[in-house]
């Protein structure tokens, strides 16, 4: 049985950081293409950064480029979100899926698949 847990999470000052992390048992985790996403209470969930099964290749969402950092261990099936310089509006609950659909990292990025693995999410809340 897949499972997915995300850790790490918290309440921060608007300008801090934190490190979200994930981990996957059931699954080849070095074959899957891996994302974090978010939703905000009252809006869709979005994909905030992708990363390929090797590490190579990321994508990041425009409101986070340059202040958040995708990264993965495969040894460890382990993802991580390093955040910084954050923002209130970063506020929300943060997902970590691992991609069943096969598209390219950042149309893995651009769709909360109901495919993926998820895990039950972190929140992260930036006071102002």
């Amino acid at each position: 049985q897949v499972q997915v847990t995300e850790s790490g999470g918290g309440l921060v000052q608007a300008g801090g950081s934190l490190r979200l992390s994930c981990s996957a048992s059931g699954l080849t985790f070095g074959f899957y293409t891996m994302g974090w996403f978010r939703q905000a209470p009252g809006k869709e969930r979005e994909g905030v950064s992708c990363i390929s099964p090797s590490g190579q290749n990321t994508y990041y969402a425009d409101s986070v480029k340059g202040r958040f950092t995708i990264s993965r261990d495969n040894a460890k099936n382990t993802l991580y979100l390093q955040m910084d310089s954050l923002k209130p509006e970063d506020t929300a609950m943060y997902y970590c899926a691992a991609d069943r659909t096969a598209r390219s990292i950042g149309g893995v990025c651009g769709v909360a698949s109901p495919q993926n693995y998820w895990g039950q999410g972190t929140q992260v809340t930036v006071s102002s």
